[in-house]
This record gives structure tokens, C-alpha cells and sequence, in this order.
């Protein structure tokens, strides 16, 4: 059965069985909440269907998961979980961000991490590509420490990307320009999340300032046709996440997402899992929820993710 076959029949097993792409997954979170449950143990309170933005969703983290995911044990446990998952669920390629402060989990720092990675690489290397993203959070723009320790990451090559994440609000795009230039020399792909809520000449204006070759989310240009065009004239991919969305309240409901409009005007989008253990959506449930909800017929979620396939096959090294 092909893809457009599966979801016409909404026959998610046979979904699952199809070659699909997740480039926007953050390690911390990547496996599914009841992944974590069993491996602790016990039960944990489900994230509430609306979180109000970011901070609604860092309530819920803070309260219910933090104490179980920030040791290094459960962090490798996650992780490896959320691989696990990914190959489950179809996807043979894995761009999933791991946060720089992961160095204060080993004694001898980036040495450990890159023992890490290397490890997971070559454990999976048989199931999926999976490709190690710097994730660098906004709001350590600041912090002399980790900003030289991300720079050193990348003179060692231990990722093949660089993403930039937390509270849009928190740092401009200037402030990480310098670890961005570093990271385009060293030949890593360049992301950002940004326009996540609001802003759609922000999603231009930080894809100038960095040079960005994909953005995480930028669902607000579609406020604009103009920054649309703009996207599509330069083929900037946004990598969204339409269950990270909803329930983030960026946007009231899927089928009023406006991955459909961007998708109109021609600019790159991949479907995306972001925080599988709060959103508990796989890429494979993303492209059925869109179908379901009347976004796209099969057809075009097809030609989504055939796309996608080919940005990241024809991008082997990044």
C-alpha cells in the first residue's frame, strides 16, 4: 500500500510502514510520555490540551517532568527512547536538536558528549540517519560559559546543525550571530525557531541576520504574502509541528493551521513531531491529523513529504 493509498484508508500501521522525515525534535522530550512512565515506573500527569505558549508549556515541564528527565541516566534514556520511536514510526531521517548545557552531564564535558553522539550514530546507523543539531536556548545568550562551549562544539565538529530556541522575546537574533557565522563556516545547516506566535517580518528579518537555511515553526509569515513570497523566492524551508501548535494556542485549531496557506504560496514545509512527549503525535500521526482535519487531501500531504525526502537525501552531510 502507498502513502496516499494508507491515508485514504486511514490505516495508520500502513502509514507508519513509509519513509518520512522529522527535522524538527528536540532530545529532551523525544519519546512518548508513556515511555518515560514505564521506564520510571509510575504514572505521570498528562499536559492539558491548551497550554498557554511557551510558558504554559514550561508550567507543565517544570511540575510534572523536570525531575525525571534532567539526570544524565533518564536524559540517555530518552533519547535512545526517542530514536526508538522515530524508527517505529517510519522515519529514516532524524535531524533532533541536543541542548549545549547536555556537556554538564560529563566531567571531561564535550568529550563526553561527543562519546554520546558517536554512540547513538552508530547504534542506530542501520535504521535511520540520524544527525546531531546544537540546540543553543535564547535565554543563555549571555552566559560566557556556554557560548564558548557551544563555539567549541562546533571547531570539533560534534553536530551537523545548529538550532536556536526558547522565548523569541528573550535575545535578538545579533546576539548569536558570531556562534552562527562559526557554525556556516564549519558547514552545518542553520536553523532557528522563530514566528512561532506572532511576527512574520521577525521570520525575515532572522533569517537575514543568520543566514538561516530552515526555520523551526515561522507559521507567522503567513500573516504576510509578502514575507511568503520572500520565503519561497529563497527556498527557506519551515519545519513545523501543527499538534505543537494547537496546543501551544498559535493557532485555535488544525484545520485552521496555516501551514495550508504557506503551502499555497509555495513555501518549503516539512511535518514535524517537536516534543513527542508532550504533544504525543509521531510524524505519521501529524500527516493523518492534517488529512483528517481537511488541510490537504493525500496527495498533497504526498508531495510534503517526497519533498522532504529529497531536501534531506540531497543534504546527506548536514
Amino acid at each position: 500500500m502507498n502513502f496516499i493509498e494508507a491515508l485514504s484508508t486511514d490505516n495508520l500501521d500502513a502509514i507508519k510502514t513509509i519513509p518520512k522525515t522529522d527535522v524538527h525534535s528536540h532530545a529532551f522530550l523525544s519519546t512518548r510520555l508513556e515511555n518515560l512512565e514505564h521506564w520510571l515506573g509510575h504514572p505521570l500527569e498528562r499536559p492539558p490540551p491548551k497550554m498557554r505558549g511557551l510558558e504554559g508549556m514550561m508550567e507543565y515541564v517544570n511540575a510534572v517532568l523536570s525531575d525525571h528527565i534532567i539526570t544524565p541516566d533518564s536524559f540517555k534514556f530518552v533519547a535512545s527512547s526517542g530514536i526508538r520511536d522515530a524508527v517505529q514510526d517510519g522515519v529514516v531521517v532524524l535531524e533532533m536538536s541536543f541542548d549545549i548545557r547536555l556537556a554538564e552531564y560529563y566531567p571531561d564535558e564535550l568529550v563526553g558528549v561527543r562519546s554520546f553522539l558517536d554512540g547513538l550514530i552508530e547504534q542506530y546507523r542501520t535504521q535511520v540517519n540520524l544527525r546531531p543539531e546544537l540546540g543553543f536556548p535564547r535565554t543563555h545568550a549571555d552566559d560566557s560559559k556556554l557560548m564558548a562551549l557551544a563555539h567549541e562544539a562546533i571547531e570539533l565538529k560534534l553536530f551537523q546543525a545548529i538550532d536556536l530556541y526558547d522565548r523569541q522575546e528573550a535575545c535578538p537574533p545579533e546576539a548569536v550571530k558570531p556562534l552562527y557565522k562559526k557554525a556556516r563556516e564549519a558547514g552545518m545547516k542553520l536553523k532557528a525557531h522563530v514566528g512561532e506566535f506572532k511576527d512574520a517580518e521577525e521570520v525575515r528579518r532572522t533569517v537575514e541576520v543568520l543566514d538561516l537555511d530552515e526555520v523551526q515553526h515561522g507559521i507567522a509569515a503567513a500573516e504576510s504574502v509578502e514575507v511568503m513570497r520572500w520565503l519561497s523566492e529563497h527556498q527557506i524551508q519551515l519545519n513545523v509541528c501543527p499538534t505543537s501548535n494547537v496546543m501551544l494556542d498559535a493557532v485555535p485549531d488544525l484545520a485552521a493551521h496555516p501551514i495550508r496557506a504557506l503551502y499555497d504560496n509555495g513555501v518549503p514545509v516539512t511535518i514535524n513531531t517537536d516534543d513527542l512527549m508532550i504533544f504525543g503525535q509521531s510524524v505519521s500521526e501529524e500527516y493523518r491529523n492534517l488529512y483528517r482535519a481537511g488541510v490537504f487531501n493525500a496527495e498533497e500531504l504526498d508531495d510534503i513529504r517526497r519533498a522532504s525526502l529529497v531536501r534531506g537525501v540531497s543534504n546527506p552531510d548536514n
